[in-house]
């Protein structure tokens, strides 16, 4: 008869030995999947067209307020959207310094400065729902990376020691603005604002975009082609605005929180992550790069696996903000201000008819006021 044979065991575990082990120690969760669909995408992109139409609008009639002054036109001119502001945050931060330190409400843009006020509150309560869910340029930004994702399959992923430095210019760009705002006294500011320049500072922006020269054109060009094959490239490298609403929405109470026992470890979460956060290792994400803009939720496959909640008070579990509230307090917030700021009739920007005959045609002489002068 012949010997049986013996097996003898390695003397050191293999990779799949290895794998076996880590499987047979993190046993499979069993999924229990959600009762009701998830719909805070359709609300958030019904919220992102809303505000896209009330922009068009406002740049329509801005439009036509502008060519009636330069090309003479006799009679009133289109009244002139104070909303067009919202597109002069330098020109906010600085209001609203001056208004804070003087206790006066400024007479000229100060719907730039509400408009501030009212995002800022939206992210410090919402998060950063601002650039997600109300920026005209994140809703830009967010279309061309998903096209460039349709058109070749995936995002170019950049690698994490270069994401992490291009992060930090936008926080420069940030700190650059806050120190010059910092350093304008209220009358400096005054004086800024009531120049040839600071009086039709909304205008030097609209002629800049349709003026723009051939070193504009491959400036923008080159942001659209990085926007379609980088996720979010503007606004996760460059945009000083969204890195405010960052801090802001640093203070706020609610959180993406995931429940770590109905959670089957799938991963969907990182992976559906525009700001590319890893939403499936973290219970609470606290990052200022998280834009509250719902994605790792929807795609969640597991009940109350992943919520955008409240936190835990003593003994009262976090409770879940649903997507239409968020909308909701969004509208409020916004809403809230404006209307504010037009029944106290602090709105609109108090410029005579006569001035702006004089500035607007002649809007290419207007140059930036230099310091000291």
């Amino acid at each position: 008869m012949s010997a049986t044979p013996t097996l003898t065991p390695p003397s050191k575990p293999g990779p799949v030995l290895v794998e076996m082990v880590k499987s047979a120690d993190k046993p499979k969760k069993k999924l229990i999947r959600r009762l009701l669909a998830d719909r805070s995408q359709q609300i958030r992109h019904t919220v992102q067209i809303a505000f896209i139409l009330l922009n068009v609008v406002i740049g329509i009639q801005f439009y036509q307020f502008v060519r009636h002054y330069e090309i003479g036109a006799i009679g009133d001119a289109v009244t002139r959207p104070a909303g067009v502001e919202g597109y002069l945050p330098i020109a906010g931060l600085m209001n609203l310094k001056a208004a804070l330190l003087t206790g006066e409400i400024p007479r000229i843009h100060p719907a730039g400065m509400f408009l501030i006020v009212a995002f800022l509150a939206i992210s410090f309560i919402f998060r950063k729902t601002f650039c997600s869910w109300l920026c005209p340029v994140g809703t830009l930004s967010e279309y061309l990376w998903k096209l460039g994702r349709k058109m070749f399959r995936r995002n170019l992923h950049v690698p994490r020691w270069l994401d992490i430095g291009l992060r930090g210019l936008k926080y420069f760009l940030l700190g650059f603005f806050l120190w010059a705002v910092y350093s304008m006294a209220p009358p400096d500011i005054h004086a800024f604002l009531q120049s040839p320049y600071g009086l039709i500072a909304d205008v030097k922006m609209l002629n800049f975009f349709r003026f723009l020269g051939q070193t504009g054109l491959i400036v923008i060009g080159v942001l659209v082609l990085l926007s379609v094959v980088i996720q979010n490239f503007w606004c996760r490298y460059l945009c000083p605005y969204g890195a405010l609403m960052g801090f802001a929405s640093l203070l706020s109470p609610l959180r993406i929180r995931r429940n770590p026992e109905t959670c089957i470890d799938c991963a969907k979460c990182a992976k559906a992550c525009p700001s590319q956060l890893p939403v499936d290792k973290l219970i609470t994400i606290k990052s200022a790069e998280c834009t509250a803009c719902m994605e790792c939720v929807a795609v969640c496959p597991a009940e109350q696996a992943l919520v955008f909640s409240t936190p835990a008070v003593g003994s009262k579990k976090p409770r879940a903000v649903p997507a239409w509230a968020v909308a909701a307090g969004i509208a409020v917030i916004f809403l809230g201000t404006v209307g504010y700021a037009k029944a106290t009739n602090r709105w609109n920007t108090d410029i005579p008819s006569q001035v702006y005959r004089y500035l607007i045609p002649n809007a290419d002489k207007a140059a930036h006021p230099m310091p000291g002068r």
